[in-house]
């Protein structure tokens, strides 16, 4: 299993391309970042200087969407981040959050999804893509490659993403919710004639290193993601009612959500959070020692899982990160060597 780690792109840029360097020289994969220009500076620059700065980590957004940029910019970008720096970028890309919502707009469709994964994949891996009626390429990037990865949780959106995206971003930990929307992206895969095993599946969740006794105050570091999360599952039961086809203990917990400010999106102390019950944060979270750190990321592994992106948005960013690096990585590397 791979490890990789989620950064908010707040100021100062420096401290982001710090912890990105750390998180190479401790073993981590990849390094995703929010990508909501206005809450956060833009990830595209902070980039190109991490990548600068580094060997092999891989660098993408958790995630885009097909609103805020033109497909065929976004493909550039990537292409040309890949002319620079060898193949190390992947595209993570949902129908749209904080970066729409904060301007009033709304998630686009699914079919809007699809067609943007298309073009984006296509130009950035250097091929050539039908786009408003003419037919385009990027001359200059026939050695670029480009994967997308597609985040969803709503069964349509799960369908979608098996059938045409090379990975799968779930971001929770659940491991009920992880099993079910696994094989629901598994299944649609196989039903459209790909191989299922060819996506890589990858869950994204806040972990807290710390001691058991330390687990309230980790929890209410970490209620801002079940918080997050709702905005996701209240735009399906919006879509099916109460009755939406997705796990129901993805859907319970939202009933006591109210309005959402999105100026406190994605930060621990987020005040129209505190609907997230404790029981939530604990199965959405990885929280604890390094004993409860591994059973977690094990059973994920059984499931299937083949990354676990840490959100490091807590104030115990150096210490999960140090810990994860001098601890879980070498203990993951040990088990994979172990089993060969």
């Amino acid at each position: 299993m791979d490890i990789g780690v989620v950064l908010q792109t707040t100021p100062p840029a420096a401290r982001v391309i710090d912890l990105a360097k750390r998180a190479e020289t401790y073993g981590f994969s990849h390094v995703w970042t929010f990508d909501s220009h206005i809450l956060w500076e833009e990830p595209y620059v902070i980039y190109s200087q991490i990548l600068n700065e580094t060997r092999n980590i891989v660098v993408g957004p958790m995630v885009t969407n097909p609103a805020t940029r033109d497909w065929t910019v976004t493909a550039s970008t990537y292409a040309t981040l890949n002319e620079m720096y060898g193949n190390r970028t992947v595209c993570g890309i949902g129908r749209g959050d904080s970066a729409v919502r904060v301007t009033n707009g709304k998630p686009t469709t699914l079919a809007t999804m699809r067609d943007s994964i298309n073009v984006i994949r296509e130009l950035g891996c250097g091929r050539s893509v039908d786009y408003n009626g003419s037919t385009i390429t990027l001359p200059w990037a026939a050695k670029s490659e480009l994967e997308v990865w597609g985040a969803g949780y709503g069964p349509k959106a799960l369908k979608m993403i098996g059938e045409t995206c090379d990975g799968f971003i779930l971001q929770l930990a659940d491991l009920s919710i992880t099993e079910w929307m696994i094989n629901a992206v598994r299944t649609a895969a196989s039903d459209a004639g790909r191989n299922p095993d060819d996506i890589t599946m990858c869950i994204a969740a806040p972990a807290y290193v710390g001691p058991t006794e330390d687990l309230p105050y980790m929890r209410d570091q970490c209620r801002w993601f079940g918080g997050m999360v709702g905005n996701h599952v209240a735009d399906i039961v919006t879509r099916y009612g109460d009755a939406a086809p997705v796990p129901q203990a993805l859907t319970d917990y939202i009933k006591g959500r109210q309005e959402y400010d999105y100026n406190e999106h994605g930060q621990s102390g987020n005040t129209h959070t505190t609907f997230v019950p404790d029981e939530i944060v604990d199965r959405f979270c990885i929280l604890g020692p390094i004993e409860a750190q591994m059973e977690k990321l094990n059973a994920l592994k059984a499931l299937g899982v083949d990354q676990f992106a840490v959100y490091l948005q807590h104030d115990g960013k150096d210490h999960t990160l140090q810990q994860y690096g001098e601890h879980v990585i070498p203990a993951l590397r040990e088990q994979a060597v172990a089993r060969q």
